[in-house]
């Protein structure tokens, strides 16, 4: 940018947002700040996140205000030099252009597309094309959007690719026994129809656990293991979360709680929480999400764990934690074997990926440009 002028712009996150709402600034006027600081909270139809600063430097200028409604791509603030001059600034406003119009962002935005897999129609996402392929697995009760401040980063290295689960999203609503073996071998099954020879598996909660298992189940199919607040690596579990979530049929229960998954409960938006209703309102969802926890529940307690066999894990392992995690424990990272590589967030819940995106974000792409240099 010209004179060091940085632009700070309405961000597209996931496939649907075409526009934000501004919450709040986070950082005032004249603040000196670093690559990557969240400077203004944004609310879209999916979650209330933070918008990260493009470089290091002094936000001049705040140009949009709390409660402003506006485009994907529209200018937010702008950072500067304190030695650029007011006038230079306004003028950089007053010409500001969005970098792309609605309809070039439509034909560049990505597709879903749906295999069948033993009867089963699942849906996925794939951005990039390059490397060795990663597959992005979700949590209990999620879907493909959790991953909407990560994939298209990751997929800057390689092609990656985000599956919605049986009994999640748009796939078949058929969970077989609904345990994790279970599902580990419906993902292997989902590799094979599209021809996945090797991939990194990078999995959330019970994606997590999944991982795990396919990497225990199939080891020359799992590259490596990225295991972001897994399920599996210990018997507690918030068995509370999990009949509730399944139960919960009103908004104000529900939105209750979806706020135990972040660090911060004002990040659940009443759109989440109406999408979780719709979702739990199809036909054949009750009855999933009724077998896969229990499948996940014993005595209160978590029925799959691979923590004794970690040992003989053959795939390198990363794991990312928030020690605020409210639905399984930070402390299953502790004493980990050697050859897993952790890291623990401080101010972070459970749903890691989006409340710590961008550490999130350089941390994988990191570990997977390192797994691959090895090969």
């Amino acid at each position: 940018m010209g004179n060091g002028i940085q632009k700070l712009i309405m961000p597209k996150w996931g496939l649907s947002m075409t526009q934000g709402k501004v919450v709040e600034w986070l950082v005032a006027e004249g603040s000196v700040v670093s690559a990557g600081n969240h400077l203004v909270e944004v609310e879209t139809d999916k979650i209330v996140g933070g918008v990260e600063s493009p470089a290091a430097g002094t936000l001049r200028r705040q140009v949009a205000s709390p409660g402003m409604e506006l485009p994907v791509g529209s200018l937010l603030g702008v950072l500067a030099d304190p030695t650029v001059p007011e006038d230079e600034i306004d003028r950089f406003i007053e010409a500001f252009l969005p970098d792309s119009s609605a309809e070039e962002q439509a034909d560049d935005t990505p597709q879903d597309d749906f295999v069948d897999v033993g009867g089963r129609r699942l849906r996925y996402l794939k951005m990039g094309e390059s490397g060795c392929p990663a597959i992005l697995l979700h949590g209990f009760t999620g879907n493909l959007d959790n991953w909407l401040f990560n994939h298209a980063t990751l997929a800057q290295d390689r092609s990656v690719y985000a599956l919605d689960l049986p009994g999640h999203g748009q796939s078949s609503k058929d969970v077989g026994e609904g345990t994790v073996p279970a599902l580990a071998t419906m993902v292997l099954a989902w590799m094979d129809q599209l021809e996945l020879r090797q991939a990194h598996l990078i999995g959330h909660s019970l994606g997590g656990s999944i991982a795990l298992q396919c990497a225990l189940q199939a080891a020359p199919r799992v590259r490596s293991c990225t295991l972001l607040a897994p399920a599996g690596l210990g018997r507690e579990i918030n068995a509370e979360y999990l009949r509730g979530i399944v139960e919960a049929g009103r908004r104000k229960e529900l939105k209750h709680h979806l706020q135990q998954l972040y660090a911060d409960p004002d990040r659940v938006t009443r759109q989440m929480t109406d999408d979780v209703l719709r979702y739990k309102r199809l036909d054949g969802v009750p009855t999933a999400l009724g077998l896969l926890r229990d499948g996940l529940l014993v005595n209160e307690e978590q029925a799959h764990v691979s923590r004794d066999r970690l040992t003989v894990l053959e795939a390198p392992a990363l794991v990312l934690w928030g020690e605020q995690d409210a639905i399984v424990p930070a402390a299953h990272s502790h004493d980990l074997p050697d050859h897993f590589e952790v890291e623990r967030y401080a101010d972070c819940g459970h749903m890691v990926q989006m409340e710590m995106a961008s550490s999130v974000n350089r941390r994988v792409t990191d570990f997977l440009a390192r797994i691959d240099a090895l090969e």
